[in-house]
């Protein structure tokens, strides 16, 4: 089997499961690390494979199916299903230490306590990714792929932190001395040097409270910092991947023979399986991504395993250097190594694809000026590393001049002119007959000696009406012109499809706003149109700012409805832009697109920033409202959250870390999806214990002012 797409499906699964299990290892240390007791560490960890199994099972009744894009969702879920378990074995173990009360009692009174920012907790993170099940178009499909896994996990989730972990806790933990954290060895070194940071942390935003102008002011900075970078960002669909084998497209001259496309196939055969990354190559003649014809020719290049090949011998990699070797290799063919689309469905190979069109009427002549200036010019381009023409060049054209009057006049119609003429250079099926039992085709068709030239074509002869055999030499004449072999329209209008690809260290986003740019100083009358990758890359593109825009929304009317209260709302959002910071920067540092995956990371870390931001503000107002001043119960809120906040943080970082350094098969999707996921959560976890309890604060003295001393704020 020399060409199977099969194996980068399985292994693609395979590491993503993988990955799966290292970010259940890495959560269940971080547990470890923070309660030192394997007890409470368990609870969190029961909860998960059955939060998964439930998800799983809403997913067969919906008809997904297990792919890469579900256990993506997984990955990405994995450090957010023991965040309602931490919250809840956290304040149960802090009330058995300092309160010194039983598990049982611990745990109603916990409960008490943090019920309503686990429903708060849980409805935003799983409203956030509602409105990505709505999107159309094939981007939709993908959102919504995450969008069923992420939600339902999170609810399975929210609904077992209110059921099974209280019952866990009640029934697994024992009681503790109060003293339990004082231990020597590195856990006790670890709980007072975290109890130092608590205390220093608590001071900082007592200080913070007091200066919440100087606050804001860095606030506005860093919303200006982050307009600034986000416009910069360069954009993309997805991730181009190595999936074990590339395209060769074989182009010969017009008019080329099909040896000499047979020559040109094996030279490429023979470099191919010179590198010692191939394991075979499958070629083709007569047929290419630009059409039929013996001068065209495609080559499957099939890999090794990911798993047998370096850094430098990607399918990227061996795509550029084919391209290298062949171009200065093979003068009697254009060939183009292709590394294949995220998706097969929307084109040939990754990078652009448009098609030029005369919108004009300016016809085909001008059509192929234009066509031909923009190729030269995104050949001097320093942004596109090539752009070509998909489809056959013109021809040469033999003409035959058929004089009418004489053919009538010497009893020869018309129609049998046609048919002599298509039967002899095209052939035709006359019948079937049987032969030794199987029946086979008689198939009719002058001798290759009686059409290789012009003179010998003026030789067949047409039947005429008086039952003689007429040469159409007597009533006709042969001229050679040139012409399209193929005529092209898109949308209705004449059309040439060109497709290229960036430069490294480029996106195909700024390829294609230089394709436009190129474009729009050709003349009037030629216009164009994405397709295939590239017009989902478009409408992705301008999906995203609505998207966010709406998941902003659903979260603001979520804990509007849940809290009664616009204050909390606008506290919590006002979170949410630094952690969009934190991911921009780290897509940036690594040189990586806003691509689809990078959305999805995005709404995630909305749904995360609000998370942290409603742990704090939930207790900050249960003590504001016990009669304690709004500062001291912001500092206090933001002191007794502190702990669960950085443990869930945490856990989800670490959790999500093995996408990050990902390698092999499908690892450029894991990386894009992780990597702007960790910068975000790190940037809303380190800004956010901060800036929350300030916005806060802020927030509930102008919802005061409003309302009147009584504080009312509805």
């Amino acid at each position: 089997m020399p060409y199977n797409t099969a194996p980068f499906v399985e292994i693609s699964i395979l590491q993503v499961l993988v990955t799966l299990a290292e970010a259940m290892v890495l959560v269940f240390l971080v547990m470890l690390l923070f309660l030192q007791n394997l007890r409470y560490t368990l609870i969190p960890t029961i909860v998960v494979p059955i939060a998964l199994m439930g998800t799983f099972a809403v997913m067969f009744a919906a008809g997904f199916s297990i792919n890469v894009l579900t256990m993506f969702g997984m990955v990405l879920a994995i450090g957010i299903l023991v965040d309602d378990a931490i919250v809840v074995v956290e304040n149960v173990e802090r009330l058995m230490s300092t309160e010194g009360l039983s598990p049982k009692e611990a745990t109603r009174k916990a409960m008490g306590q943090i019920t309503g920012a686990l429903v708060g907790i849980t409805l935003v993170l799983a409203a956030v990714f509602f409105p990505l099940a709505f999107m159309a178009g094939s981007v939709g499909i993908i959102y919504r792929q995450f969008s069923l896994s992420m939600a339902t996990s999170i609810l399975f989730s929210g609904f077992l932190a209110l059921s099974l972990t209280p019952a866990l806790c009640a029934t697994l933990l024992k009681p503790v001395p109060p003293e339990h954290h004082e231990k020597r060895g590195f856990g006790g070194w670890f709980n007072r040097s975290f109890a130092r940071t608590t205390h220093r942390y608590q001071r900082g935003v007592t200080g913070l409270l007091h200066r919440i102008g100087r606050v804001m002011l860095v606030y506005v900075v860093l919303l200006l910092a982050l307009a600034w970078a986000y416009l910069r960002l360069p954009t993309s669909f997805l991730p181009v991947e190595d999936q074990g084998f590339i395209i060769t497209d074989v182009q010969l001259p017009a008019g080329a023979t099909a040896n000499r496309t047979s020559e040109a196939l094996e030279q490429l055969e023979r470099y191919m399986l010179s590198r010692p990354s191939v394991a075979g190559i499958v070629a083709i003649k007569g047929f290419s991504f630009s059409g039929m014809g013996q001068n065209a020719g495609l080559a499957f290049t099939v890999f090794k395993d990911w798993s047998e090949r370096g850094p430098d011998e990607s399918a990227m990699a061996e795509a550029n250097r084919a391209n290298g070797a062949m171009f200065m290799g093979v003068r009697d063919a254009q060939m183009y190594s292709l590394v294949p689309p995220a998706i097969p469905e929307l084109g040939t190979a990754s990078g652009f694809a448009l098609r030029l069109q005369d919108r004009g009427g300016v016809g085909h002549a001008a059509l192929l000026d234009a066509r031909n200036r923009l190729l030269a010019a995104a050949a001097q381009n320093p942004v596109i590393a090539y752009a070509r023409v998909e489809g056959l060049e013109d021809a040469p054209l033999l003409q035959l001049e058929i004089d009418r009057q004489k053919a009538a006049a010497l009893g020869v119609s018309f129609d049998r002119i046609a048919s002599t003429v298509s039967t002899a250079l095209g052939s035709s099926i006359a019948g079937d007959f049987a032969n030794l039992g199987r029946m086979q085709r008689v198939v009719v068709q002058a001798d290759v000696s009686a059409r290789m030239s012009p003179a010998e074509i003026l030789e067949l002869h047409v039947p005429g009406s008086r039952g003689g055999m007429v040469p159409l030499s007597s009533f006709a004449t042969t001229t050679w012109t040139t012409g399209p072999v193929q005529l092209i329209r898109y949308n209705g209008y004449p059309s040439y499809k060109i497709s290229g690809d960036a430069k490294p260290g480029y996106s195909t986003g700024q390829a294609m706003q230089e394709m436009e740019r190129l474009i729009a100083e050709l003349p009037s009358g030629i216009g164009f149109e994405w397709t295939g990758q590239s017009l989902q890359e478009r409408q992705s593109g301008a999906q995203a700012p609505m998207l966010m825009a709406l998941s902003l929304l659903v979260v603001f009317l979520v804990l509007a409805a849940l809290y009664e209260s616009w204050s909390i709302p606008v506290s919590v959002l006002l979170l949410v832009p630094m952690g969009v910071i934190g991911a921009v920067l780290a897509v940036t540092l690594r040189g990586m697109p806003n691509d689809v995956f990078f959305t999805v990371g995005l709404i995630t870390i909305i749904g995360l920033s609000a998370k942290n931001a409603i742990l704090i503000v939930e207790f900050a107002k249960d003590l504001h409202r016990d009669g304690m001043g709004l500062i001291e119960a912001t500092v206090e809120a933001a002191r007794l959250r502190f702990r669960p906040i950085v443990m869930t943080s945490l856990a989800f970082i670490l959790g999500v870390s093995p996408l990050v350094v990902a390698t092999g098969a499908s690892s450029a999707s894991q990386n894009a999806i992780g990597t702007g996921v960790i910068g975000g959560m790190l940037t809303a976890t380190v800004l956010g214990v901060f800036m929350v309890p300030a916005f806060f604060v802020l927030v509930r003295r102008l919802a005061n002012r409003r309302a009147g001393a009584s504080g009312d704020e509805r």
